[in-house]
């Protein structure tokens, strides 16, 4: 806990950067910001987008009393518990900053971009792969201001572990690896107290109970087809769990942790994945523990290379062996001359002996602004940002994919051009899925 609010704390300082700088640069128009979704994360986004000097204009959440407290604090917003409603009565927005559960991020996202508006969405950019192209497609065509929230991108560290990657300091990497211990997902009982989690389940539950009174249950499940209410499904941390209305741990820290090769490495599609965990699929359920092995081609002068994906209780062989430092969680290039081991605010080159007189390469990436900053000075001045929906968007369709790979028990080819894994039909359940009737928002 103590290594995860570090983090979340480098992160906050370095999204307060965003007022000083936006001041300096004497950009004092303020922006009209709708914020879809005030808790949790969108509690952060609120308050970011709020210190930085623009107007929030309007607010909605599922939940009532979430949101009277932020009407508390903006009682010129409009307020709304359906978004979809949002979009029918406010037309005065410049931008919008979405943070419902991953279910919806599309269906929240997709409006805005057709009608030309700044977007920024909570990671990761949607629930399947399907949605995930549709999203780029529009935003491509609406050429606004983009960014998901994979806020460690903005970090120093990442910076420099790109710098050394594509400087040639180890170089040619055709492998790498990441692991993180988050172990949230379907699991017995001992090992959800193993793995300090907060909730298991062997599958959907059969008692239906009444929703809390200030919890709108029926616009939380959105285009998720229908079920009972029961407590297990909510807050935050259990319902990512659910295929319904997540994905699991895999695009909750893939987004994150899968970043850094993604941009290191600059991987697009991945040719083929593979997936493993100890038993089968479950059908309402995402893993706790599960590996995935991603196959890319050569980029550029970059040779093809692997990308092994560990979460839980799995972890490389090199991580097992005690060939490296036993990081809880990491990322690990390895290189034709040395290794590179990084996690959010820390890496090493390896063998430490081999590196001990390197010199870093000079710095050749700029220092961020902040990651809510960079979107918010976008937004005004049209420059770009790090983690637009193009980028983001090819790193959330990956890292679905894994979970694809999983699902189907078979190792994936993928033609990223039809959105098909040929030879393996039974993909296409996962790619794209079923919508509640009056959920469609013109993605059918």
């Amino acid at each position: 806990m103590t290594h995860t609010r570090r983090h979340f704390l480098q992160t906050v300082i370095a999204a307060s950067a965003a007022p000083a700088f936006l001041r300096a640069q004497g950009l004092n128009n303020k922006l009209n910001v709708a914020i879809i979704g005030c808790g949790g994360r969108g509690g952060t986004q609120l308050d970011t987008i709020a210190g930085a000097g623009e107007n929030i204009v309007a607010l909605c959440d599922v939940n009532s009393r979430t949101l009277a407290a932020a009407a508390q604090r903006f009682p010129a917003a409009k307020t709304f518990t359906d978004f979809r409603k949002l979009y029918d009565a406010v037309k005065e927005m410049d931008a919008v900053a979405v943070s419902t559960a991953e279910h919806t991020h599309a269906f929240a996202t997709l409006p805005a971009l057709r009608m030309k508006k700044h977007v920024y969405c909570e990671k990761p950019l949607t629930h399947n792969v399907w949605e995930c192209r549709r999203i780029r497609e529009a935003a491509r065509e609406a050429k606004v201001a983009t960014q998901m929230g994979t806020q460690i991108h903005a970090l120093p560290n990442y910076r420099r572990v790109v710098e050394l990657v594509q400087s040639g300091a180890i170089g040619p990497i055709r492998e790498c690896h990441v692991w993180v211990s988050r172990a949230w997902g379907l699991q017995s009982q001992e090992a959800a107290k193993r793995n300090q989690d907060i909730v298991f389940a062997t599958g959907r539950p059969a008692e239906a109970q009444t929703p809390p009174a200030d919890f709108n249950w029926d616009l939380f499940l959105g285009p998720a087809l229908d079920r009972p209410f029961n407590e297990i499904y909510i807050p935050g941390p259990k319902w990512y769990r659910w295929w319904d209305f997540g994905n699991g741990t895999m695009s909750d820290l893939g987004s994150h942790w899968n970043d850094l090769p993604f941009w290191a490495l600059k991987l697009d599609a991945p040719k083929t994945i593979e997936a493993s965990a100890d038993g089968s699929a479950h059908p309402e359920l995402a893993p706790a523990s599960m590996s995935a092995t991603y196959e890319y081609g050569p980029r550029g002068e970059m040779p093809a290379c692997k990308l092994v994906w560990h979460q839980g209780e799995a972890k490389p062989a090199i991580w097992t062996e005690k060939r490296i430092p036993q990081w809880g969680d990491g990322c690990l290039f390895i290189g034709d001359k040395g290794m590179i081991l990084s996690d959010y605010s820390k890496h090493l080159l390896l063998p430490e002996d081999q590196f001990k007189d390197f010199t870093h390469p000079a710095q050749s990436i700029p220092e961020s602004i902040g990651h809510h900053a960079e979107w918010l000075h976008a937004c005004k001045t049209g420059a770009g940002t790090t983690c637009n929906f193009e980028y983001s968007g090819g790193l959330t369709e990956a890292n679905h994919l894994g979970n694809v790979a999983y699902r189907t028990g078979r190792k994936i080819v993928w033609d990223a051009t039809k959105l098909e894994c040929p030879g393996t039909p039974e993909a296409a359940q996962y790619i794209k899925r079923q919508y509640r009737k009056g959920w469609d928002f013109g993605l059918l």
